[in-house]
């Protein structure tokens, strides 16, 4: 590579790889920047902020993730359905129980950009909450 030119990574260069991430034990917040640089491919020499140069990033055991603090019971989820009464409020706990992929892949969102590329690079994160995952073919 020339130093003294500008690298764009273009499509047909990029080569991403899969990797696996054990949630056990960690906090959501520490997580979730680790993964948001990966997908982004902030990680890699061949960084290019307008294309997409991350890998996948398989995200295994995400029920067994931690809060710091009271933020179990104390940080809500919100979603509002743009009609009067439909603001829906849920705890981290109770998030948790239900869906415990959405605490992870909604940390993950708030730290990639609002655009087209945000929500590509979005796809390529997959979460499970157990040890296992469809994915052990690209994983090697």
């Amino acid at each position: 590579m020339d130093m003294n030119k500008s690298f764009f990574l273009r499509k047909e260069d990029r080569a991403p790889k899969w990797q696996t991430i054990d949630a056990t034990g960690q906090i959501l917040g520490r997580l979730s920047t680790q993964i948001a640089d990966i997908l982004r491919g902030k990680n890699r020499p061949e960084y290019t902020p307008h294309a997409d140069a991350g890998d996948y990033v398989i995200v295994v055991n995400c029920d067994k993730i931690k809060l710091t603090g009271e933020k179990w019971a104390d940080k809500n989820y919100k979603a509002f359905s743009g009609w009067r009464g439909g603001l829906k409020s849920i705890s981290a706990r109770d998030l948790l129980a239900k869906d415990p992929a959405a605490l992870i892949e909604h940390s993950v969102k708030g730290m990639l950009p609002r655009n087209k590329l945000g929500r590509q690079i979005l796809k390529k994160l997959k979460v499970y909450a157990g040890s296992t995952h469809p994915h052990i073919a690209q994983a090697k």
